[in-house]
């Protein structure tokens, strides 16, 4: 029996003993009393009412706090580029709502405008609670202060972080040991030619499936370009006549401008053959290797290639774009990224495939190992819920969800299984970018302070040299300078 029935049973009973005992007296006063203490009893019962109702409420309220802390019922905001991606992060939005009670907003930018977006929005506040972080860029974001370390977040839910291919969740932690994001997926490098131009030179893809390289005579790759490459007379690289100031078609061409300082789909994956690693220590050295001969090297091969026809120049990469000239049928092989997989296996211009990239000097191929996570921002007013909305971004239960959608490879070992079935399943066979992790001929993205300047500087000393406006000597004198920012 609740409160209230046993509080209105008691006033009945005691109102009616009163009315018994008027009825045997037979007094007019025995009525009176009997009266005010009826109508006391029901004041009395209206205040107890009145109480219970506000200690409901008030637990109601503590509950309604409790679920608040949480993040349940809360709306959150996420930030990404890849618009490939995006459906399949809204499914999994969609079933972390349906778990969580937590709603996710979703937006999507360009590459550029992305960060031109979060650029802006830290100094504003506008900016998400979550977004996709990028390793070039967060070193930076940690300086600022404008990323909350996870490290609290997990610890308290006990989330394992070796459940990722390893070397992933390192790259995620600071100097002092702050973690400010979880992996969720990673990326490798091949390189991707146009069947089509391959078949007109001559040439299969048995033929450009174990190519080698050195910065001497450029190898197989070198004798490939070559003949891949046409002048606007329909003459080969590799036959007499060719004209390297008006050429139609390139042999080999670096996907991204020479004016990068990274290299990812550019010079990485030969300086990574070559033996060379970008810094010191990785993540956080202190020293970095710009100046060192196999770095060199490579730079001054590639500036031969401009210089004899078989690689676009700056002017041409820079303004028209690789992807554009790729899928123009201009060129012939590309290095690129696993995230461009759907790009180019789904493109009406170009039938193209994927092949290893080269053994380089080493006695290995190479490619840079790269991952993205997810961080939660300062200007968050819930980041318990953006933290429950980063946890499930990172488990298995999202990553096998985006690893089935085939677009990139997910950074836990069953997501990244579903995305090699699903990309096979769709006729494209993906084993040039993955035998890098089977082979572990893979190096990390450079990780250390002043990424922004130290792009600048090493970027632009770069395209001077494949301009033809300087050497070896340029580079090293850009590699002190950006070292002394270190050391400052």
């Amino acid at each position: 029996m609740s409160k209230n029935a046993l509080w209105r049973l008691l006033a009945l009973l005691c109102a009616l003993a009163m009315v018994a005992s008027a009825c045997g007296g037979g007094s007019d006063d025995a009525a009176e009393d009997s009266a005010d203490t009826e109508t006391e009893a029901a004041e009395e019962e209206e205040a107890m009412e009145d109480e219970e109702a506000d200690a409901e409420a008030s637990e109601d309220e503590e509950a309604m706090e409790e679920e608040a802390a949480a993040g349940d019922g809360a709306t959150i905001s996420y930030w990404l580029w890849d618009g490939n991606q995006q459906p399949f992060y809204e499914q999994c939005a969609a079933d972390f709502t349906a778990e969580s009670g937590i709603n996710v907003e979703i937006t999507q930018f360009g590459w550029a405008d992305y960060w031109d977006g979060l650029t802006a929005g830290f100094a504003t506040g506008d900016v998400p609670d979550v977004f996709t972080d990028h390793l070039a860029r967060y070193p930076e974001f940690i300086d600022a202060g404008v990323l909350v370390p996870l490290n609290d977040f997990i610890d308290a839910d006990g989330v394992a972080t070796d459940i990722y291919f390893p070397g992933l969740a390192d790259l995620w932690v600071a100097p002092d040991g702050s973690r400010y994001g979880l992996p969720k997926d990673f990326d490798t490098i091949a390189l991707v030619v146009n069947e089509a131009l391959l078949e007109d030179a001559g040439l299969t893809l048995d033929d450009v499936s174990n190519l080698d390289w050195n910065p001497t005579d450029g190898g197989s790759l070198e004798a490939v370009a070559a003949q891949l490459s046409v002048d606007a007379n329909g003459v080969r690289g590799n036959e007499d006549g060719f004209d390297a100031s008006d050429v139609v078609q390139y042999g080999f061409m670096s996907q991204t401008n020479y004016a990068d300082a990274f290299g990812q789909t550019g010079f990485s994956m030969l300086t990574g053959a070559n033996g060379w690693d970008f810094l010191d220590t990785n993540p956080w050295g202190s020293v970095y290797n710009y100046g060192d001969a196999e770095f060199t090297d490579t730079i001054g091969w590639m500036a031969s290639m401009v210089e004899k026809g078989f690689s676009p120049d700056s002017e041409t990469l820079a303004g028209t774009g690789s992807d554009t000239i790729f899928d123009a049928g201009q060129a012939a092989i590309m290095p690129d990224g696993s995230w461009k997989i759907g790009t180019w296996s789904t493109s009406e211009n170009v039938d193209a495939a994927f092949v290893p990239t080269p053994v380089g000097p080493s006695g290995n191929r190479a490619s840079m190992f790269n991952g993205l996570a997810d961080s939660i921002t300062t200007a968050s007013e819930n980041p318990e819920a953006a933290w429950e909305w980063v946890k499930y971004m990172a488990s298995p239960a999202c990553q096998e969800t985006i690893g089935a959608g085939g677009v990139v490879f997910p950074a836990i070992e069953s997501g990244a299984k579903l995305a090699e079935e699903a990309f096979l399943a769709n006729g494209v066979d993906v084993s040039a970018f993955t035998v890098h992790v089977d082979e572990g001929t893979t190096f990390t993205f450079p990780i250390a302070g002043q990424a922004g300047e130290v792009s600048n500087i090493m970027g632009d000393a770069i395209d001077t040299v494949i301009r033809g406006e300087g050497d070896a000597s340029t580079i090293s004198a850009a590699n002190d300078e950006v070292n002394e920012l270190l050391a400052g």
